[in-house]
């Protein structure tokens, strides 16, 4: 028996997986995403992780006293760029800037004249003192220097977690991905006196601060007295390091290789592949390292993505909510009947999903182009969903470009996968069939898989994917809505950036939201 900890923006789950890759119990423990004192901002007070992780895992304890004895090892994956600043005692100094918060940070590094002409030759200058001012470190450090004084480890949520179970401040290689001083290419932290080594200059986080780390797979420490006081967790079971929520994600739909691409419908929706040479999905973008050691995982993403879901359901859909309330049902159920009374393309309603800006479209804003008196709640909601398929479908070609790929299966999962009508929408949009997998638990189920492999359930990876990845569904294309989609897609959403950013950067101009 395997015990998943994945811990995400909106919930964290405690979820016991057969070796057969079952889900044997499953304890979901929901809280606030973040606070907002400014526009822009979104914090997190890091023991609502802790505490929820607590509460999930007792409530399986007591409700499956007999599996929970049968633990073998916990694995825990976690959210990501979101840090946690502790002291030396492990508490927590200030609530953590989550990978939400949009606050920028002053640029402080003035690499030397021919450093400074290389990057405007080669065209990075202003992306790379963007990504300096993006740095929630640089932020603390220069606004809360009592607070940076105070903290000994800066560590992902992940090395958080690990060490309230472990009392070790270790955590994995597949979870350092963020704004800190990594180099993604070696996968290590990156060595401050290398020249070329520009993470350590935009982050300059003292070595001392950062936690250690080892490869997906090996063993942090084993469950600490106290921990296993607080959890419910016997002492003594081994924790084994694991990767991001996305990362897991990709390894639990068994995407080992390049010629599979995992879309993950999540807060963050995402378009990932697995390949064993590094890779940069855009220009001077990392590559993410995988849970599968000594490999990567190219992505491309939309960072506020099936969040949509929620926001459409906060802002339009009281009415659906106060009848899922009445039948006690999720109300996603009752939003899924909204795709059903519109037809393919939202009568030309079209939604371009960059509610936050995007890697490559650092100016973008979100945009609903094409109303007209016909339109209802439930094209609104259909365009959202197609918005976010034509994203992903953007997504998946640039890749396949710049990898030289070729995708010839599609997997998806995360919790907008559950809803057969979105699946269904994203096949026709892909024009591809689209695999799901038996569980929708698909983050927990990769971090499964890596500790069944760490504690030597299986004899390689190889075969605990093999043995724990299932399928369930294949939603195939429906050849009509391909070539609506497909029009849909080229002819207009694919024109929309170009034609709005220079309207997006006046607003932004014009108002000064978000920060630049």
């Amino acid at each position: 028996m395997i015990l998943s900890i994945d811990c995400g923006t909106q919930s964290t789950r405690a979820i016991l997986f057969s070796l057969k890759g079952d889900i044997i119990d499953k304890a979901q423990i929901f809280y606030t995403p973040y606070t907002s004192k400014k526009p822009g901002w979104a914090e997190q007070n890091a023991t609502i992780y802790w505490k929820s992780l607590c509460k999930a895992t007792n409530t399986l304890k007591k409700r499956s006293p007999e599996d929970f004895k049968k633990i073998k090892g916990v694995g825990v994956t976690t959210l990501r760029n979101t840090l946690v600043n502790v002291d030396k005692d492990g508490k927590i100094l200030r609530p953590s800037l989550t990978w939400l918060d949009q606050r920028t940070a002053e640029s402080e590094y003035q690499p030397n004249f021919a450093l400074k002409s290389l990057f405007k030759i080669m065209g990075i200058h202003t992306t790379l003192k963007k990504m300096e001012r993006k740095g929630h470190s640089n932020w603390i450090r220069q606004n809360e220097p009592e607070i940076w004084d105070k903290t000994h480890k800066y560590v992902q949520v992940s090395g958080y977690l690990n060490y309230k179970l472990t009392h070790k401040f270790t955590d994995s290689i597949a979870s350092q991905i963020g704004y800190v001083p990594f180099d993604y290419k070696k996968q290590k932290w990156a060595n401050t006196k290398e020249i070329f080594e520009i993470s350590s200059k935009l982050f300059p986080i003292e070595k001392d601060k950062l936690p250690d780390l080892i490869k997906p797979g090996e063993t942090i420490g084993t469950i600490a007295k106290e921990a296993s006081e607080i959890t419910g967790i016997p002492v003594g079971i081994p924790v084994i390091a694991c990767g991001s929520d996305k990362g897991c994600e990709t390894l639990g739909m068994g995407v080992t290789n390049s010629k599979m691409l995992s879309l993950s419908f999540g807060t963050t929706a995402t378009a990932q592949t697995t390949t064993d040479e590094y890779m940069e999905p855009i220009k001077n973008f990392p590559a993410y390292p995988s849970v599968i050691p000594n490999h990567w995982n190219p992505e491309m993403e939309i960072f506020r993505g099936f969040w949509m879901i929620r926001w459409f359901k906060n802002e339009f859909a009281l009415k659906e909510a106060q009848e899922a309330a009445k039948k006690n049902i999720p109300v996603e159920e009752v939003l899924n009947t909204l795709l059903h009374n519109s037809p393919p393309g939202a009568m030309g309603l079209i939604v371009q999903p960059y509610w936050m800006p995007g890697l490559g479209e650092k100016n973008a804003k979100g945009a609903m182009i094409g109303f007209g008196d016909v339109h209802k709640k439930e094209h609104i909601y259909r365009a959202v969903i197609e918005g976010l398929a034509y994203g992903l479908l953007d997504g998946k070609q640039r890749l396949e470009k710049r990898g030289n790929f070729k995708f010839d299966k599609l997997t998806v999962s995360g919790g907008a996968s559950q809803s057969d009508e979105i699946c269904q929408i994203m096949a026709d949009v892909f024009n591809m069939p689209l695999v799901r997998g038996k569980t929708h638990e698909t983050s927990g189920l990769g971090a499964a898989i890596i500790t069944a492999f760490g504690i030597q359930a299986f004899p390689s990876l190889k075969e605990a994917v093999n043995n724990m990845v299932n399928y369930a569904d294949v939603f195939n294309p429906i050849p009509e809505n391909a070539t609506i989609y497909k029009d849909l897609y080229e002819e207009v959403y694919l024109k929309m950036y170009k034609n709005l950013e220079p309207l997006y950067k006046k607003i932004q101009e014009i108002t000064g939201y978000p920060e630049v």
